[in-house]
């Protein structure tokens, strides 16, 4: 069975690669053409040899070394527009046809270097995070230049006329090529209408030739294969004339001086990020359709060593193509075989028709480029000008094709990442990082109280007022921060600000910090730092970081908590008049009547009660009992602490209460018999009084006052926690 399927890869592959070759290499060479007929007519054999080694080497060393399934890689129209607008760029500069050629090759090389880098430092997961207006107003861009490229080809117009100065001069126009180009937009846009089994850019090529012949029998003229302006002509890569015309390039790359290939540098890293983003993008593709998951740096550096090599050898630069790898998808290919498969065939094939593709028009091949141009433009962002909210981004998008027509690429990349940085810090300037304001007296810790405690703490809790922060302090969000605190610097006591939704700091806002710590210092007040990360979302340690700035250096003036529920017990201990340290001797153990639950009971009757409890001792972070046990017994304090927590799951748990000397805990499960919902520990040596429910029942048999008392005293105390629980929860709801 595992050899059944084993076949059934093979066959997909070898089927999927030969339909992707059929999509790529016709493309390739109308690419090729295009670039090094911007040079000169003459030169378009040459492009049509670069477009066929490009689609070779890069369809073989990208899928042997890359990691994507399914995956071809082969020249790209975006590598096209750049390399044509270089090679216009170049000859407007007054450098000669050679060196233009030398610098294009250089141009590929060092872009292929720049994508390894790329992978090595990790930047493949980077890129894609690239705003979506810039790729889009790119991509339009690149759209429109190839389009611009091809309408003088498309008109039969020689030279380097610009496209406007060409539309302006009709009586250059050749009505032949015209229609042979016309001819293959039909077939490139309709094709798919007829049939999906033959790719468009087959059926555009065929139209395309149909057309021309069909045109030759009236014009005996158009038979001639040599100085003839409207087709590619002899190729010269029969037989060994092939290799040599390959590595006569490497000769001719010591030509190129130190400075001129310096001054590539700039353009170089456009066309990396413009042919990484397009690979990214089209592996992103493959992943949602096959449910794999690509490796971006693998891909990048697996791409980069293709570009390399392509260019080395005079091949034309590419990346991870959409059509083709579609292609490729729907005919069954399941491995990266079937991209050796496409690089292999490809060769085979320009070899043994090389003297087929010397008779393809230029017009044919610009009417396809023509409809590449096209489909590029993104439409989709004409919907942002229907919306406030987005007609800034539209403006991005615009801004990026203006910048791309009117200067060039590498200036439209910065415009359009210096826009959208723009508009992120509009966004985050926009929002607010405060998420709640609290006093002490609306949000209490989760330690319990007695009542006398809880109604100093309702009258003095507005010394002392919560900040909730949320998203990132920078430059930009420190204002509005100071703004909201710049009131109650100079009236509070205490102020904390909880950082547990904070994602990043930055020196300006540290800065701030340190300013806010200061103010207060000077009233003898105190800044109070909660839930401060230790590992964010940009691999930051802020704690580390705070202390480097020197926001938390003086333990006197800003104090740092792990979670703001200690915060707030620490504030609270203070505006009760405690001691910093809250434990300096050892406690006494409170009797039963000392205790708030039974006081002003009679002592006979305490007497009866206590003799039916029982003394327990436990040490310092040992467990009184664990989530799930059997609730039947309450606990009373008499010396220690007691912090509850409720599980999460994952390993994770909350601190939901500290109870203290005198408090009791555990009185749910008491209460209505369910398994235990919590964990409780002791948070030092704790000395409690148990009483079990079937002592409890035995005793309200004599004693039915004691136990309506003892139910009443309960409830009441568990009524005051929900009833602060419901508020504050209202609260939280209502912010």
């Amino acid at each position: 069975m595992q050899g059944v399927f084993k076949r059934l890869y093979q066959i997909g592959d070898f089927w999927g690669g030969l339909a992707a070759m059929l999509v790529a290499l016709p493309a390739s060479i109308a690419f090729g053409v295009t670039v090094y007929a911007a040079i000169s007519p003459s030169h378009a054999a040459l492009g049509a040899l670069a477009g066929i080694v490009g689609a070779t080497i890069i369809g073989l060393l990208a899928s042997l070394l890359g990691g994507t399934e399914r995956l071809i890689s082969a020249p790209c129209a975006p590598a096209a527009a750049l390399l044509s607008a270089f090679a216009i760029q170049f000859l407007g500069e007054g450098v000669s046809a050679g060196n233009v050629i030398l610098m294009l090759l250089m141009l590929g090389i060092l872009a292929g270097l720049f994508q390894v880098l790329f992978g090595f430092v990790g930047l493949g997961r980077l890129i894609k995070y690239i705003p979506y207006p810039v790729v889009s107003g790119y991509m339009t861009g690149v759209g429109l230049i190839i389009i611009g490229s091809q309408v003088p080809a498309l008109l039969g117009v020689t030279g380097n006329s610009t496209w406007y100065q060409v539309l302006l001069a009709p009586h250059l126009w050749d009505w032949r090529a015209m229609a042979v180009g016309g001819a293959s937009i039909l077939a490139m846009t309709l094709g798919s209408m007829w049939t999906r089994a033959v790719p468009g850019t087959i059926l555009a090529i065929i139209a395309g030739l149909l057309t021309y012949f069909g045109l030759a029998i009236q014009d005996a003229s158009l038979l001639q294969l040599t100085d003839n302006a409207l087709l590619i002509g002899p190729l010269g890569v029969s037989g060994d004339g092939y290799f040599t015309s390959i590595t006569g390039r490497w000769h001719e790359l010591g030509d190129l001086r130190l400075a001129q290939i310096a001054s590539l540098t700039g353009s170089a890293l456009t066309l990396a990020v413009l042919l990484s983003i397009d690979t990214l993008k089209t592996c992103v593709v493959v992943d949602q359709m096959t449910r794999t998951q690509h490796n971006p740096n693998r891909e990048l550096i697996a791409q980069g060593i293709a570009n390399v090599a392509s260019s080395s050898v005079g091949g034309i630069p590419g990346a991870g193509t959409m059509g083709a790898t579609m292609v490729n998808l729907s005919s069954g290919a399941q491995t990266r075989a079937s991209g050796l498969i496409e690089g292999i065939s490809a060769l085979i094939f320009a070899l043994v028709l090389s003297s087929f593709i010397a008779w393809i028009p230029f017009a044919a091949l610009a009417g396809i480029l023509l409809v590449v141009g096209v489909r590029m433009i993104d439409r989709a962002p004409l919907r942002f000008i229907e919306s406030s909210a987005t007609v800034l981004d539209f403006g991005v998008v615009v801004a990026v094709v203006i910048v791309a027509l009117t200067v060039g690429l590498l200036a439209a990349s910065g415009v359009g990442v210096a826009m959208a940085i723009i508009l992120f810090l509009r966004e985050q300037i926009g929002g607010s990082v405060v998420r709640h304001k609290f006093y002490v007296n609306q949000m209490s810790s989760n330690c319990y109280r007695p009542e006398r405690e809880t109604r100093i703490l309702e009258s003095k809790g507005e010394q002392a007022v919560i900040f909730e922060l949320q998203g990132s302090l920078f430059f930009g969000t420190t204002q509005q921060l100071f703004g909201q605190l710049d009131a109650e610097i100079k009236s509070r006591n205490f102020i904390i600000l909880d950082m547990k939704r904070v994602q990043s700091v930055d020196v300006t806002a540290a800065h701030l910090l340190s300013q806010i710590r200061d103010a207060l210092a000077e009233r003898g007040a105190l800044l109070l730092l909660s839930s401060v990360r230790e590992h964010s979302s940009n691999n930051r340690n802020l704690r580390e970081f705070l202390a480097q700035t020197g926001v938390t250096e003086n333990p006197e003036t800003v104090r740092l908590f792990d979670e703001l529920d200690s915060a707030i017990e620490w504030v609270e201990d203070r505006l009760l008049g405690e001691r910093e340290t809250l434990i300096v001797e050892p406690e006494t153990p409170l009797q039963l009547q000392e205790m708030e639950l039974f006081k002003n009971r009679k002592d006979e009757t305490l007497a009866d009660l206590e003799s039916r409890l029982v003394t327990r001792v436990y040490g310092v972070g040992e467990v009184i009992y664990s989530r799930g046990e059997q609730g039947n017994a309450i606990y009373l304090i008499r010396r220690g602490l007691v912090k509850v927590f409720l599980p999460l799951g994952a390993g994770h748990e909350r601190h939901v209460g500290t109870y203290g000397r005198g408090d009791f805990f555990g009185g749910l499960a008491f209460l209505d018999g369910r398994p235990r919902g919590d964990d409780a520990l002791a948070e030092v040596e704790t000395e409690v009084f148990v009483l079990s429910s079937e002592q409890f029942h035995s005793i309200s048999e004599e004693h039915k006052r004691l136990a309506l008392t003892l139910l009443g005293a309960l409830s009441h105390s568990l009524a005051l926690r929900l009833r602060r629980a419901d508020k504050e929860m209202a609260m939280l709801q209502e912010y």
